[in-house]
């Protein structure tokens, strides 16, 4: 059963992002579908093809995937600073809500935000490339773990940040960057092998790979390592957030 106070949180946190859809919903799609059009048209009429795939499918799934991690991470990070910024947090944490439906609350929201913002974009590519799913059940149950995994990772970095410069880093130095060089654009099989092994080392590849396989059923690496990566993602960042909000790390006082 979820509760009143945790129904209550989520609904307020979907609202907020809601609020501005073309800020939340609509720029990341348009942002999405140019990147397809640009790279999947200009570069699919030299490629053809990726492993049988024409190119301009085989790039959707890391384009969604891209999508639902900047979208979940975003969504905790902004709306959390926020309220430790003018200090309304305080009284969400005296309130008879317990640690772990705060959690879920914020984590839930950027959970919905990130999957609505991939689906669109799935669908937006779609008219051009087609709807066939290979795995539909492991397309959703993984891009669920590493929306979740992703939105903890925000809820941290705003509990540990002191500007908004600091927000910012992550998805701009960090996340997308990784992204980009995890196989959005190409599969690790067209690399030199110095340039293979680098990308090996790269976790977001595995995720980007594992999404990869669920939508169009070819991968570099086995699904399998893209499971164990998302889920451990998810457990080790909603453990660390579950512990910053009971001891009050950086939120009282």
């Amino acid at each position: 059963m979820i509760g009143l106070g945790l129904r209550t949180l989520l609904a307020k946190e979907v609202r907020r992002f809601l609020r501005v859809p073309g800020q939340t919903v609509l720029s990341p799609i348009i942002t999405t579908t140019l990147y397809f059009v640009v790279f999947g048209y200009s570069l699919g009429s030299r490629l053809r093809e990726v492993e049988g795939v024409p190119y301009a499918r085989f790039i959707v799934p890391g384009l969604v995937t891209l999508g639902v991690v900047s979208n979940a991470f975003l969504n905790t990070a902004s709306s959390m600073f926020v309220m430790k910024l003018q200090g309304t947090i305080t009284d969400l944490l005296v309130s008879p809500l317990s640690y772990g439906e705060v959690l879920a609350g914020f984590v839930g929201a950027a959970v919905i935000r990130g999957l609505t913002v991939g689906l669109l974009m799935w669908a937006v590519a779609g008219v051009f490339t087609g709807f066939g799913v290979a795995h539909p059940l492991a397309a959703i149950g993984l891009l669920l773990l590493i929306a979740v995994g992703f939105s903890a990772l925000g809820f941290i970095t705003a509990v540990w940040a002191t500007s908004f410069e600091q927000i910012n880093f992550f998805p701009t130095f960090i996340i997308t960057p990784l992204t980009f060089l995890g196989g959005v654009f190409y599969s690790a099989r067209m690399l030199s092998p110095g340039l293979r092994r680098f990308t090996l080392l790269n976790p977001l590849f595995y995720l980007v790979d594992g999404v990869r396989h669920a939508v169009l059923g070819l991968s570099d690496a086995p699904p399998a390592a893209a499971v164990a990566i998302a889920a451990g993602l998810c457990a080790a960042a909603l453990g660390v957030s579950y512990a910053m909000l009971r001891t009050g790390y950086k939120l009282r006082g």
